[in-house]
């Protein structure tokens, strides 16, 4: 270790003060030297090169008494200010996380209630505090969850801003208009669709209404009524057959949002097996469960297929409000995709 003495300056320019009493006793160090005008740093080996000293670097103390008291006055507005912006930064912060958690733990209604009402609290602010804490996600699950709410809300945000002086579509409005594409001019409903291209068009509509966040309760409600009657009344086929694409349309779009298929670098075949069936049309259903099941000619087996599909109800109803349409919908289009897989493979079996 490289000991430090300072060197000896005129008496008259030099003030004493023994900082170190408990320093060990050399015979070449006794004590600090501390200069009011100054002082120098000395290596203590250079008291053995024939008493010279060689000067390595000259330090100017400014003496604490010189600051004035307006410079003192100074530097403690500044630190009050500063505080004074940390604690109101703080304070933005928590009311922002207060909001975040609120529209999180909304249903789709509520949400929509919740951005009008706070509709000035959505700036650049809220956007960068929403982005830091999907950063902060350690679960895939809850950042997806923050993607969704942005979109949702911004969605709504957007809406609300471009028809502060329009009337809002109702839920009937929106049906009749998702359902146009495969309604003919004489408001009659054949099924299937005499224009291929027409159920294409209902999907890509459903699909851009369910992320501007207007298909929620009152939509799924009216859609879910107005298919009870058709199934009720008996003689219009055609209608009920249309209303149920609009429910398959809807719940394959909303389950699409989360893949599953990865865990890390692996592949997880039996989850990405079910989102291939998710994603395709109902029409679509027995040649991919055919091909895809190891009862047939695929290699994902009835157990590993049954348990993605529990998986993946179960995730639904956790995210999900309890007892909702959209709840309901959601499972019942999973439970159809696993009654479809039990009716192939008694079909496979009889036919062994």
């Amino acid at each position: 270790m490289i000991l430090v003495t300072l060197s000896h300056l005129p008496p008259q320019r030099t003030s004493m003060a023994t900082i170190a009493p408990n320093a060990p006793s050399l015979p070449y160090f006794s004590t600090y030297q501390v200069l009011s005008s100054g002082y120098r740093l000395i290596s203590v080996n250079s008291l053995f090169q024939g008493g010279r000293s060689r000067i390595f670097n000259t330090l100017k103390l400014k003496p604490i008494f010189t600051t004035s008291l307006v410079e003192l006055r100074r530097r403690r507005t500044l630190i009050t200010a500063v505080n004074q912006d940390a604690e109101e930064s703080f304070k933005k912060t928590v009311e922002v996380d207060r909001l975040i958690d609120m529209l999180r733990d909304a249903n789709p209604s509520e949400l929509q209630k919740l951005v009008v009402e706070n509709i000035l609290a959505f700036n650049e602010s809220f956007w960068i505090r929403l982005a830091a804490r999907s950063d902060t996600c350690k679960s895939e699950d809850d950042k997806k969850d923050y993607e969704e709410l942005a979109v949702s809300v911004m969605s709504i945000v957007d809406r609300v801003v471009h028809k502060t002086k329009e009337k809002i579509e109702s839920s009937t409005d929106i049906l009749k208009a998702v359902l146009k594409p495969v309604v003919d001019e004489e408001e009659e409903t054949s099924w299937p669709p005499r224009d291929p291209e027409a159920l294409k068009l209902m999907e890509k509509n459903i699909i851009q209404r369910e992320k501007e966040g207007q298909l929620d309760e009152g939509f799924l409600s009216e859609v879910s009524a107005q298919l009870r009657q058709a199934k009720e009344d008996g003689d219009k086929p055609g209608l009920e057959a249309m209303l149920q694409k609009v429910l398959q349309f809807y719940a394959s779009s909303v389950l699409s949002k989360r893949s599953y298929a990865k865990k890390g670098d692996e592949v997880l075949k039996a989850e990405q097996f079910l989102e291939t069936v998710i994603k395709a049309p109902e029409e679509e259903w027995n040649t991919l469960l055919i091909n895809g099941m190891a009862v047939g000619k695929g290699e994902i087996s009835l157990e590993e297929f049954y348990a993605v599909i529990k998986k993946r109800i179960e995730r639904t109803l956790i995210r999900t409000e309890g007892g909702s349409y959209q709840q309901r919908i959601l499972t019942e289009y999973l439970k159809g995709i696993q009654s479809r897989a039990e009716e192939i493979v008694n079909v496979l079996q009889s036919k062994k």
